[in-house]
C-alpha cells in the first residue's frame, strides 16, 4: 500500500484555504507517498479553478515527488443527490459533473461520493429523506453520473459514511450491483464502518470493488463522533483489517483522513500507519 494523507488533515484544509503547494511539501516531508485533494464549492480546488490552474497542481506534484491518490468532496452534506428539493438534486448532479472534470484534468482516477442521505446527523436542520427513496434516487443519479465518469476515465467511490444508508456490507454490494457500472464503486472507510459493524468482513465482501480505502480509528465504548481517535488508538482490528486487505489483493493508496490538524498530527500518523502497514 502507499500512505497517503487528506487534504482536510493540514491547517485550513477544512476551510479550502490552504494553498495544495504548501500541503504537498507538508506531505511529503512527512513520508507520505501520496494526498487526497479536496473539491469545494470554493475555494483552492473548485469548479472556478481552470485547466491551467490543474496542470500547475500537476506540476507541482512532479516536482515534490508526491502523487494524488484520489479527490474527496465535503459538497454532499450541504448539496444532497437524493434530497427531496428538486433544485438541489440538480445542484449537486452539476456540482457532481465539475468534479468529475477536474478530476480527469488533475489525472486522478477515483473520486470520493456521498451518494445520498437519509438522514445527516450534524445537521439538526436537515430534512430526513425516506431510505427507499434514497436508494431510489442515487441509484439513478450514479447511473447517469457513472456515464459522465466513464467518458472522463474516472471512478466514483461510494464511501460508507453515517448517512443511515448502505448499512450492511450485502447492501453495499448489491446497490453497486444495481448501478452495474464498472466506474462506480466502494470508497471503504475503515473507521466510519466501527460503530455498525466490522471492517474485516466488509473488505472480504466488497473485495475488488474497493477502488480506495480511508484510515480512521475510533473508540466504539464512545460510540459519537467524539470517538474518533489517532491510528493505534481505538479498536480498530488493525492486524484483521490488514490480513483482509491482502486477501481481496487491495495494494492501493491508503488515505488518513485525520482531523482536527494539530502541529504533530502528520508526523504522529504517519509513524503509526509505518506500523499498521507490516501488520
Amino acid at each position: 500500500m502507499k500512505k497517503s494523507i487528506s487534504y482536510w488533515s493540514f491547517e485550513g484544509g477544512l476551510d479550502a484555504k490552504k494553498p495544495i503547494r504548501d500541503a504537498m511539501k507538508e506531505a511529503k516531508a512527512a513520508r507520505f507517498d501520496c494526498i487526497e485533494l479536496a473539491f469545494a464549492p470554493t475555494g483552492v480546488l473548485c469548479p472556478d479553478t481552470t485547466e491551467a490552474q490543474c496542470r500547475e497542481i500537476l506540476a507541482d506534484a512532479q516536482s515534490i515527488g508526491i502523487e494524488i491518490s484520489s479527490l474527496c468532496t465535503g459538497m454532499y452534506w450541504d448539496f444532497s443527490l437524493t434530497d427531496d428539493d428538486e433544485a438541489v438534486r440538480q445542484k449537486a448532479y452539476d456540482l457532481s459533473v465539475s468534479y468529475i472534470e477536474h478530476a480527469r484534468m488533475l489525472k486522478v482516477k477515483n473520486v470520493l461520493v456521498i451518494c445520498g442521505a437519509v438522514d445527516v446527523f450534524f445537521k439538526p436542520d436537515f430534512k430526513k429523506v425516506q431510505y427507499d427513496v434514497v436508494w431510489k434516487r442515487s441509484v439513478s443519479q450514479l447511473k447517469k453520473l457513472g456515464r459522465v465518469a466513464e467518458k472522463n476515465g474516472v471512478t466514483l467511490c461510494v464511501e460508507n459514511v453515517w448517512n443511515k444508508f448502505l448499512l450492511s456490507p450485502i447492501e453495499m454490494k448489491i446497490f453497486l450491483n444495481e448501478i452495474g457500472s464498472k466506474n462506480v464503486g466502494c470508497y471503504f472507510d475503515v473507521g466510519n464502518i466501527m460503530l455498525y459493524g466490522f471492517p474485516q468482513q466488509w473488505i472480504r465482501i466488497l473485495g475488488k470493488r474497493i477502488k480506495r480505502v480511508h484510515l480512521k480509528d475510533f473508540k466504539t465504548s464512545v460510540g459519537t463522533a467524539a470517538g474518533f481517535c489517532d491510528l493505534l488508538a481505538g479498536d480498530v482490528p488493525w492486524g484483521e483489517v490488514m490480513k483482509a486487505f491482502r486477501e481481496v489483493g487491495y495494494d492501493g493508496p491508503s488515505t488518513a483522513e485525520m482531523m482536527p490538524y494539530d502541529p504533530t498530527l502528520l508526523e504522529r500518523t504517519s509513524l503509526a500507519m509505518d506500523k499498521i502497514f507490516v501488520m
